[in-house]
Protein backbone atom coordinates (compact mmCIF):
# COMPACT_ATOMS: atom_id res chain seq x y z
CA UNK A 1 0.00 0.00 0.00
CA UNK A 2 2.84 2.38 0.86
CA UNK A 3 4.56 1.71 -2.46
CA UNK A 4 1.29 2.43 -4.26
CA UNK A 5 0.96 5.78 -2.47
CA UNK A 6 4.50 6.71 -3.45
CA UNK A 7 3.74 5.64 -7.01
CA UNK A 8 0.97 8.23 -7.18
CA UNK A 9 3.45 10.92 -6.17
CA UNK A 10 5.81 9.77 -8.92
CA UNK A 11 3.01 9.83 -11.52
CA UNK A 12 2.00 13.34 -10.50
CA UNK A 13 5.65 14.46 -10.59
CA UNK A 14 6.12 13.11 -14.12
CA UNK A 15 3.11 14.99 -15.47
CA UNK A 16 4.13 18.11 -13.55
CA UNK A 17 7.50 18.11 -15.34
CA UNK A 18 5.96 17.37 -18.73
CA UNK A 19 3.39 20.13 -18.20
CA UNK A 20 6.23 22.58 -17.61
CA UNK A 21 7.86 21.42 -20.84
CA UNK A 22 5.01 22.93 -22.87
CA UNK A 23 5.39 26.38 -21.33
CA UNK A 24 9.18 26.33 -21.38
CA UNK A 25 9.23 25.11 -24.97
CA UNK A 26 7.22 28.15 -26.00
CA UNK A 27 9.14 30.63 -23.83
CA UNK A 28 12.54 29.54 -25.14
CA UNK A 29 11.48 29.84 -28.79
CA UNK A 30 13.19 33.21 -29.18
CA UNK A 31 16.43 31.81 -27.76
CA UNK A 32 16.74 28.39 -29.42
CA UNK A 33 15.13 27.27 -32.74
CA UNK A 34 13.12 24.00 -32.65
CA UNK A 35 15.46 21.51 -34.37
CA UNK A 36 18.39 22.73 -32.32
CA UNK A 37 16.37 22.66 -29.09
CA UNK A 38 15.29 19.08 -29.73
CA UNK A 39 18.84 18.03 -30.68
CA UNK A 40 20.42 19.65 -27.62
CA UNK A 41 17.74 18.21 -25.34
CA UNK A 42 18.50 14.64 -26.33
CA UNK A 43 22.25 15.23 -26.51
CA UNK A 44 22.17 16.27 -22.84
CA UNK A 45 20.02 13.25 -21.96
CA UNK A 46 22.35 10.92 -23.90
CA UNK A 47 25.47 12.27 -22.21
CA UNK A 48 23.84 12.15 -18.78
CA UNK A 49 22.80 8.51 -19.25
CA UNK A 50 26.14 7.37 -20.69
CA UNK A 51 27.98 6.69 -17.38
CA UNK A 52 25.09 4.54 -16.16
CA UNK A 53 24.10 2.66 -19.29
CA UNK A 54 27.30 2.18 -21.26
CA UNK A 55 28.10 -1.22 -19.71
CA UNK A 56 24.47 -2.34 -19.90
CA UNK A 57 24.41 -1.34 -23.57
CA UNK A 58 27.21 -3.81 -24.34
CA UNK A 59 25.13 -6.54 -22.69
CA UNK A 60 21.95 -5.58 -24.61
CA UNK A 61 23.61 -4.75 -27.93
CA UNK A 62 22.74 -8.08 -29.53
CA UNK A 63 18.97 -7.72 -29.16
CA UNK A 64 19.08 -4.04 -30.16
CA UNK A 65 21.08 -4.91 -33.27
CA UNK A 66 18.64 -7.69 -34.14
CA UNK A 67 15.74 -5.22 -34.05
CA UNK A 68 17.64 -2.22 -35.42
CA UNK A 69 14.86 -1.19 -37.81
CA UNK A 70 12.34 -1.02 -34.99
CA UNK A 71 14.81 0.95 -32.86
CA UNK A 72 15.30 3.36 -35.77
CA UNK A 73 11.53 3.84 -36.17
CA UNK A 74 11.22 4.50 -32.44
CA UNK A 75 13.95 7.14 -32.68
CA UNK A 76 12.32 8.81 -35.69
CA UNK A 77 8.83 8.93 -34.18
CA UNK A 78 9.36 9.40 -30.45
CA UNK A 79 12.65 11.31 -30.28
CA UNK A 80 12.84 13.23 -33.56
CA UNK A 81 9.23 13.56 -34.69
CA UNK A 82 7.29 14.21 -31.50
CA UNK A 83 9.68 16.61 -29.83
CA UNK A 84 10.64 18.63 -32.91
CA UNK A 85 7.06 19.01 -34.10
CA UNK A 86 5.95 20.06 -30.62
CA UNK A 87 8.70 22.66 -30.22
CA UNK A 88 8.02 23.96 -33.76
CA UNK A 89 4.29 24.13 -32.99
CA UNK A 90 4.91 26.27 -29.91
CA UNK A 91 6.27 28.99 -32.21
CA UNK A 92 2.79 29.36 -33.72
CA UNK A 93 0.28 28.33 -31.07
CA UNK A 94 -0.10 28.86 -27.34
CA UNK A 95 0.98 26.46 -24.61
CA UNK A 96 -2.69 26.20 -23.61
CA UNK A 97 -3.83 25.10 -27.06
CA UNK A 98 -0.95 22.63 -27.35
CA UNK A 99 -1.78 21.12 -23.97
CA UNK A 100 -5.47 20.76 -24.83
CA UNK A 101 -4.68 19.04 -28.13
CA UNK A 102 -2.05 16.83 -26.53
CA UNK A 103 -4.74 15.45 -24.22
CA UNK A 104 -5.94 13.18 -27.04
CA UNK A 105 -2.71 11.15 -26.83
CA UNK A 106 -4.19 8.12 -24.98
CA UNK A 107 -7.02 7.83 -27.48
CA UNK A 108 -4.66 8.30 -30.41
CA UNK A 109 -2.66 5.36 -29.07
CA UNK A 110 -5.84 3.30 -28.71
CA UNK A 111 -6.92 4.10 -32.28
CA UNK A 112 -3.50 3.30 -33.77
CA UNK A 113 -3.46 0.03 -31.84
CA UNK A 114 -6.42 -1.07 -33.95
CA UNK A 115 -4.50 -0.58 -37.20
CA UNK A 116 -0.98 -1.57 -36.10
CA UNK A 117 -1.65 -4.22 -33.44
CA UNK A 118 -5.05 -5.45 -34.67
CA UNK A 119 -6.55 -4.78 -31.24
CA UNK A 120 -10.30 -4.41 -30.87
CA UNK A 121 -12.00 -1.35 -29.43
CA UNK A 122 -15.11 -1.61 -27.32
CA UNK A 123 -18.06 0.53 -28.40
CA UNK A 124 -17.58 2.77 -25.37
CA UNK A 125 -13.96 3.37 -26.41
CA UNK A 126 -15.15 4.38 -29.88
CA UNK A 127 -17.61 6.77 -28.26
CA UNK A 128 -14.78 8.21 -26.15
CA UNK A 129 -12.61 8.72 -29.23
CA UNK A 130 -15.42 10.46 -31.11
CA UNK A 131 -16.13 12.69 -28.12
CA UNK A 132 -12.46 13.66 -27.78
CA UNK A 133 -12.10 14.34 -31.51
CA UNK A 134 -15.10 16.66 -31.31
CA UNK A 135 -13.36 18.48 -28.45
CA UNK A 136 -10.20 18.83 -30.54
CA UNK A 137 -12.16 20.19 -33.52
CA UNK A 138 -13.96 22.61 -31.23
CA UNK A 139 -10.61 23.90 -29.93
CA UNK A 140 -9.02 24.08 -33.38
CA UNK A 141 -11.97 26.05 -34.77
CA UNK A 142 -12.06 28.31 -31.70
CA UNK A 143 -15.72 27.41 -31.26
CA UNK A 144 -16.58 28.85 -34.67
CA UNK A 145 -18.71 26.80 -37.04
CA UNK A 146 -17.67 29.03 -39.94
CA UNK A 147 -13.98 28.43 -39.21
CA UNK A 148 -14.57 24.70 -38.94
CA UNK A 149 -16.30 24.68 -42.33
CA UNK A 150 -13.49 26.65 -43.98
CA UNK A 151 -10.80 24.43 -42.39
CA UNK A 152 -8.61 27.45 -41.64
CA UNK A 153 -6.72 26.16 -38.63
CA UNK A 154 -3.63 27.53 -36.95
CA UNK A 155 -0.52 25.84 -38.40
CA UNK A 156 0.84 25.37 -34.87
CA UNK A 157 -2.27 23.40 -33.87
CA UNK A 158 -1.84 21.12 -36.88
CA UNK A 159 1.78 20.51 -35.90
CA UNK A 160 0.66 19.50 -32.39
CA UNK A 161 -1.78 16.96 -33.86
CA UNK A 162 1.02 15.58 -36.08
CA UNK A 163 3.27 15.38 -33.00
CA UNK A 164 0.58 13.42 -31.15
CA UNK A 165 0.32 11.02 -34.11
CA UNK A 166 4.10 10.51 -33.97
CA UNK A 167 3.94 9.78 -30.27
CA UNK A 168 1.01 7.46 -30.80
CA UNK A 169 2.99 5.45 -33.36
CA UNK A 170 6.02 5.41 -31.05
CA UNK A 171 3.92 4.17 -28.13
CA UNK A 172 2.13 1.46 -30.07
CA UNK A 173 5.34 0.12 -31.63
CA UNK A 174 7.08 0.38 -28.27
CA UNK A 175 4.24 -1.55 -26.67
CA UNK A 176 4.49 -4.31 -29.26
CA UNK A 177 8.21 -4.75 -28.54
CA UNK A 178 8.09 -3.96 -24.82
CA UNK A 179 8.94 -7.53 -23.82
CA UNK A 180 11.69 -7.79 -26.42
CA UNK A 181 13.63 -4.52 -26.30
CA UNK A 182 15.36 -3.56 -23.01
CA UNK A 183 13.68 -0.38 -21.76
CA UNK A 184 16.59 1.72 -20.54
CA UNK A 185 19.15 0.93 -23.21
CA UNK A 186 16.42 1.37 -25.85
CA UNK A 187 15.86 4.89 -24.57
CA UNK A 188 19.61 5.46 -24.54
CA UNK A 189 20.13 4.26 -28.11
CA UNK A 190 17.08 6.03 -29.53
CA UNK A 191 18.26 9.25 -27.87
CA UNK A 192 21.66 8.84 -29.55
CA UNK A 193 20.10 8.07 -32.93
CA UNK A 194 17.79 11.04 -32.52
CA UNK A 195 20.76 13.34 -31.98
CA UNK A 196 22.44 12.01 -35.14
CA UNK A 197 19.29 12.54 -37.23
CA UNK A 198 18.61 16.00 -35.79
CA UNK A 199 22.19 17.26 -36.09
CA UNK A 200 22.17 18.06 -39.86
CA UNK A 201 18.75 19.73 -39.52
CA UNK A 202 20.11 21.81 -36.66
CA UNK A 203 23.18 22.80 -38.71
CA UNK A 204 20.96 23.84 -41.63
CA UNK A 205 18.58 25.68 -39.29
CA UNK A 206 21.43 27.68 -37.74
CA UNK A 207 22.91 28.47 -41.17
CA UNK A 208 19.83 30.48 -42.14
CA UNK A 209 20.08 34.27 -41.86
CA UNK A 210 19.04 35.63 -38.48
CA UNK A 211 18.67 32.18 -36.87
CA UNK A 212 21.01 31.47 -33.96
CA UNK A 213 21.14 30.22 -30.40
CA UNK A 214 21.11 32.99 -27.83
CA UNK A 215 23.20 31.72 -24.93
CA UNK A 216 21.91 33.18 -21.71
CA UNK A 217 21.28 31.89 -18.17
CA UNK A 218 17.63 31.31 -19.11
CA UNK A 219 18.38 29.25 -22.22
CA UNK A 220 20.97 27.16 -20.36
CA UNK A 221 18.50 26.47 -17.53
CA UNK A 222 15.86 25.47 -20.08
CA UNK A 223 18.25 23.02 -21.75
CA UNK A 224 19.04 21.45 -18.39
CA UNK A 225 15.32 21.23 -17.61
CA UNK A 226 14.34 19.52 -20.87
CA UNK A 227 17.49 17.38 -21.01
CA UNK A 228 17.60 16.15 -17.42
CA UNK A 229 14.09 16.57 -16.01
CA UNK A 230 11.70 16.17 -18.97
CA UNK A 231 13.80 13.48 -20.68
CA UNK A 232 15.17 11.46 -17.76
CA UNK A 233 13.61 12.27 -14.36
CA UNK A 234 10.03 12.34 -15.68
CA UNK A 235 10.60 9.16 -17.68
CA UNK A 236 11.95 7.28 -14.67
CA UNK A 237 9.20 8.63 -12.38
CA UNK A 238 6.53 7.57 -14.83
CA UNK A 239 7.86 4.06 -15.31
CA UNK A 240 8.33 3.44 -11.60
CA UNK A 241 4.83 4.78 -10.96
CA UNK A 242 3.33 2.50 -13.61
CA UNK A 243 5.24 -0.47 -12.17
CA UNK A 244 3.69 -0.09 -8.70
CA UNK A 245 0.29 1.46 -9.48
CA UNK A 246 -0.50 -0.51 -12.62
CA UNK A 247 -1.12 0.67 -16.17
CA UNK A 248 -4.88 1.21 -15.83
CA UNK A 249 -4.57 3.46 -12.76
CA UNK A 250 -1.53 5.28 -14.13
CA UNK A 251 -3.30 6.12 -17.39
CA UNK A 252 -5.77 8.35 -15.58
CA UNK A 253 -2.88 10.52 -14.37
CA UNK A 254 -2.14 11.57 -17.97
CA UNK A 255 -5.11 13.91 -17.69
CA UNK A 256 -3.07 15.98 -15.23
CA UNK A 257 -0.63 17.01 -17.97
CA UNK A 258 -2.93 19.53 -19.71
CA UNK A 259 -4.11 20.76 -16.30
CA UNK A 260 -0.53 21.48 -15.22
CA UNK A 261 0.42 22.96 -18.59
CA UNK A 262 -2.57 25.30 -18.65
CA UNK A 263 -1.96 26.33 -15.03
CA UNK A 264 1.71 27.11 -15.71
CA UNK A 265 0.85 29.00 -18.89
CA UNK A 266 -1.68 31.24 -17.16
CA UNK A 267 0.37 31.75 -13.99
CA UNK A 268 3.88 32.21 -15.39
CA UNK A 269 3.60 32.91 -19.13
CA UNK A 270 0.77 35.43 -19.08
CA UNK A 271 -1.45 33.35 -21.35
CA UNK A 272 -5.20 33.37 -20.94
CA UNK A 273 -7.55 30.41 -20.97
CA UNK A 274 -10.16 31.15 -23.64
CA UNK A 275 -13.68 29.83 -23.26
CA UNK A 276 -13.37 27.53 -26.29
CA UNK A 277 -10.13 26.06 -24.89
CA UNK A 278 -11.80 25.33 -21.56
CA UNK A 279 -14.85 23.76 -23.23
CA UNK A 280 -12.82 21.83 -25.82
CA UNK A 281 -10.34 20.61 -23.20
CA UNK A 282 -13.16 19.47 -20.95
CA UNK A 283 -14.75 17.51 -23.78
CA UNK A 284 -11.38 15.91 -24.68
CA UNK A 285 -10.73 14.80 -21.09
CA UNK A 286 -14.32 13.57 -20.76
CA UNK A 287 -13.76 11.38 -23.80
CA UNK A 288 -10.53 10.00 -22.37
CA UNK A 289 -12.17 9.24 -19.02
CA UNK A 290 -15.14 7.62 -20.76
CA UNK A 291 -12.81 5.37 -22.71
CA UNK A 292 -10.58 4.59 -19.71
CA UNK A 293 -13.09 3.98 -16.94
CA UNK A 294 -15.98 2.32 -18.68
CA UNK A 295 -14.27 0.15 -21.25
CA UNK A 296 -14.37 -3.48 -20.31
CA UNK A 297 -10.63 -3.86 -20.91
CA UNK A 298 -8.06 -1.62 -19.20
CA UNK A 299 -6.11 0.53 -21.62
CA UNK A 300 -2.53 -0.59 -21.11
CA UNK A 301 -1.52 1.86 -23.83
CA UNK A 302 -1.54 4.53 -21.15
CA UNK A 303 1.77 3.18 -19.95
CA UNK A 304 3.53 5.11 -22.69
CA UNK A 305 4.05 8.84 -22.44
CA UNK A 306 6.57 11.57 -22.62
CA UNK A 307 6.78 15.35 -22.77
Amino acid sequence: MLKEKYSYILLVAANLIWGGNFVIGRAVGQYIPPFTLSMLRWLIAFLALSPFLYKRLRRDWGVLQKHKRIVAVLALTGIVGYNTLLYAALHYTTSVNAAVLNAITPLCIAALSVFLLKEKLASVQMAGICLSVSGVLFTLSEGSWAKLQSLTFNSGDILVVLAVLCWGAYSVIGKKYANILPAYTSLYVTAGLGVLVLLPFSVYELSRPGVRVIWAPFSVCVLLYVGLLASIAAFLSWNLGVKHAGAAKAGVFLNLLPVFAVSFATLFAGETLAWYQAVGGGVVIAGVLLSSFFAGKPTAQHMEKAG
